[in-house]
């Protein structure tokens, strides 16, 4: 069975293709979008065994696509146009940053009064997972000196709500922000940054496997393997809960400066290339959604997780608006923020800009570099809060 779900997973890229080539409307809605779709029902359905074994299987072929995804497509990066985000990039992580404050604070207040020592620790543990990633999540565990069944808990409990989150930025996020907030523009060669959805996805079916783009896919391809083999390196010589971050930075910025030679920034179909392998990615993920987190729920601490992973985002795109900060860069910074760097480029590619998975990356790394020491201080914060109540 393992076989099998690897096998689904690396060979649906092919399928999902093939349904955007010949359905406009899946074509309309995109690739991404579609892959999420697909993971998500083979997982609720029961057809990939929702046991730990499997999970592990699809967190490996998941970890895997990214790393092949990244500097894929980052080679055709524009750093004169990273510069001209920055500014917007910036305002937008604060704003995040804030947001996420915000709502778990809120969440404590209405939910934390029962025992405010146990939902300090926990809004403590979110605070850390929201603005960095799991890795967080686990050393605030650690800091914070929480329980196994807490833990536990909250890392169910926030995959839940996680995956509701990134369902609907992903499928509404940019449709329904878009009503009261500006569009993402880049004055300079703006063509080239923003890619057209329909465009993309007829690009991503024809154009990747032509024969007369083959040599061009397997330089990248090599390139790819040897940037990976190199970060790999360079992430081993730090401590092992630092790995995932430090492996992160280094591909991304070989990447990055790979993309500054003319001859990578010419390889064709490379932005193509890499969807493919977040494809990959996506079905992996979705694929591991399951009922079986929601049996046996407790009420107080689901809410309060619920609270704080939505607040973030409703908080976020308020303080954008008043800003005016745009629409794509708010969704970026957020699931970079709230789901790790690797999605940047999955909310990259389903909006159809490439622009913006760079500076993405950038934002979920600062938020690895500063989200245990974040969550640190908002536990305490919390237990303050806690000890004036009572």
């Amino acid at each position: 069975m393992q076989t099998i779900v690897i096998l689904t997973c690396v060979l649906s890229p092919l399928v999902i293709l093939w349904l955007t080539y010949k359905s406009k409307v899946l074509r309309q809605v995109g690739s991404i979008i579609v892959a999420y779709i697909i993971g998500c029902t083979l997982g609720l359905t029961g057809i990939f065994p929702d046991t730990d074994e499997m999970h592990s299987v699809q967190t490996t072929v998941a970890s895997a696509a990214i790393p092949f995804a990244i500097p894929l497509l980052l080679y055709s990066a524009d750093l004169k146009s990273w510069a001209r985000l920055a500014p917007s990039f910036i305002k937008s992580t604060i704003f995040g940053l804030l947001g996420c404050t915000l709502a778990i604070v809120v969440g404590y207040m209405l939910y934390g009064k029962s025992d405010p020592m146990l939902f300090a620790n926990i809004g403590g543990m979110l605070t850390g997972l929201y603005t960095g990633g799991n890795a967080n999540l686990a050393s605030l565990k650690i800091a914070l000196g929480v329980d196994d069944t807490t833990y536990i808990l909250t890392s169910a409990y926030s995959t839940v709500m996680s995956a509701v989150y990134l369902f609907f930025v992903i499928i509404f996020g940019k449709r329904l922000l878009r009503l009261f907030m500006p569009d993402f523009k880049d004055n300079k060669d703006i063509e080239d940054n923003i890619v057209k959805m329909e465009n993309h996805e007829e690009e991503l079916f024809f154009g990747l496997f032509r024969r007369d783009n083959l040599k061009d896919l397997g330089l990248s391809l090599l390139l790819t393997i040897a940037i990976i083999a190199l970060g790999a390196g360079v992430a081993s010589l730090f401590p092992k809960s630092a790995f995932q971050s430090i492996f992160i930075l280094a591909i991304s910025m070989l990447a990055i400066l790979s993309s500054l030679h003319p001859k990578v920034r010419r390889l064709k179909r490379t932005f193509e290339a890499g969807t493919f392998f977040i494809l990959i990615f996506s079905v992996a993920v979705a694929s591991q959604v399951s009922l079986k987190t929601l049996t046996d729920v407790d009420p107080s601490i689901f809410l309060f997780i619920t609270v704080a992973t939505l607040g973030s985002l409703l908080f976020h795109v308020l303080l954008s608006a008043i800003f005016r900060i745009d629409t794509d860069t708010t969704l970026t910074t957020s699931i970079s923020l709230i789901c790790s760097p690797p999605f940047a480029p999955v909310m990259g590619s389903a909006l159809g800009n490439k622009a913006v998975i760079g500076p993405g990356i950038a934002v979920g790394l600062f938020g690895y570099a500063i989200g245990t020491y974040m969550g640190f201080g908002i536990a305490y914060l919390l237990q303050a809060i806690g000890h004036c109540s009572l």
